[in-house]
């Protein structure tokens, strides 16, 4: 078993030593993706975030992009008057682009254009236009992330989606990321919130929703539908009063946790659920009022991070599913439902679960010995020592 040391992902942030608000957006940038959320699931070094701005001794321009160092390189330029103006910059970020353009996807090149002069910096790479955005977006820099998340999680799905054979088709690339919206239509606000929802997925991300009652085919079962669009993208859970007694949410949930697919619960919670369900836990929770459509912008970006997370994991742990027929890998500290899809060990080798850092707690692995006393539990830096 080959062991990688690369980084998996590498940001680098561009801008002009003049323009003052680049350290501002830089340092945002550096706080999100340089967090532990990230770092927990590729062993600790998480998302590599690097600055060319100050330019190197005896230079006028900033050190290289090494393109070698880590699995994915993207790199994000703020493109601006100050920018352009300074001919050797401008030329120094063209030749990056160009190199990127040759290399494609594990490399990208994301120009953000500040002002309307940054779109004279003329490369061939389509721009996230931070000049156009609407000036009532008191926080444009939360869009960018939220953008640039989206992005990242195309170039890991690249990736993922490759076959032996060669890349993925550009058609696969530019498929928008689906967003399955769980929801119960039997109180007063599931559906509701749900519409809102999707609304504003439609109106304002590059995401892509399924909901039931307008993307379910005249003709087919809807039953086999629901449970083919579970896994094939990320999963939204509308928690309302009624949600957990619905026993096709309870379904819903159930096979987005046996598929491991990305999902975060949107807690819309009235007054009282009177079931609870166990499976809703170990994921991200976002609080919102029915009716509160504000709200909506934090629970895309939630779950963006939630699918960059769950993808970097998949693309740390993919190259050693070959040699590892008895381990069943989860980007979620284990629960207890992640025993129904533990393979079968080997007469050497027990069935082996392997998560992300940090490692369970004595109270929860004493329940798994109790429960399947046969499976090893063992975090990814652990279980990687151990093959080494």
């Amino acid at each position: 078993m080959e062991i990688t040391t690369h980084p998996l992902f590498a940001l680098y942030v561009m801008w002009h030593p003049s323009y003052r608000e680049g350290r501002k957006i830089a340092d945002r940038l550096r706080k999100h993706f340089g967090r532990d959320l990230y770092r927990s699931v590729v062993e600790g070094r998480g998302v590599s975030v690097l600055e060319r701005s100050e330019p190197v001794p005896d230079a006028h321009t900033p050190l290289p992009i090494d393109w070698d160092d880590a699995e994915f390189t993207a790199v994000v330029v703020l493109a601006e008057a100050t920018l352009i103006n300074d001919y050797e910059w401008a030329n120094h970020v063209r030749d990056i682009a160009q190199i990127a353009y040759r290399r494609r996807v594990p490399a990208g090149f994301f120009p953000v254009t500040m002002d309307r002069r940054g779109l004279e910096l003329e490369v061939v790479q389509q721009a996230l236009r931070w000049d156009l955005w609407d000036a009532s977006d008191t926080d444009p820099t939360r869009r960018l992330i939220s953008d640039l998340t989206h992005e990242f999680c195309r170039m890991l799905r690249h990736r993922l989606g490759s076959t032996a054979g060669g890349e993925a088709p550009l058609d696969r690339y530019l498929e928008k990321i689906r967003i399955f919206l769980s929801h119960s239509k039997h109180d007063d606000s599931g559906e509701s919130v749900a519409h809102s929802i999707r609304d504003w997925i439609h109106a304002h991300s590059p995401l892509e929703s399924f909901f039931d009652v307008y993307d379910i085919p005249p003709g087919l079962p809807f039953d086999e539908v629901l449970l083919h669009q579970i896994g094939t993208g990320a999963v939204v859970a509308v928690h309302t009063d009624s949600y957990s007694s619905r026993e096709w949410c309870r379904r819903e949930v159930i096979e987005a946790k046996r598929r491991m697919v990305p999902m975060i619960v949107v807690d819309c919670l009235r007054d009282i659920d009177p079931r609870g369900m166990a499976y809703l836990g170990n994921v991200p929770v976002v609080r919102m009022e029915p009716g509160r459509t504000d709200r909506i912008a934090m629970i895309a970006s939630c779950l963006l991070d939630e699918i960059f997370r769950t993808w970097l994991w998949l693309c740390r742990v993919g190259p050693y599913l070959p040699d590892s027929p008895g381990v069943l890998f989860t980007a979620r500290p284990p629960e207890l439902i992640a025993l129904a899809a533990v393979p079968s060990g080997s007469e050497d080798s027990a069935p082996t679960i392997v998560y992300p850092e940090p490692m369970l707690s004595a109270d929860e692995e004493r329940l798994f010995r109790e429960i399947s006393p046969g499976v090893r539990m063992r975090t990814l830096t652990d279980w990687l020592e151990g093959h080494r």
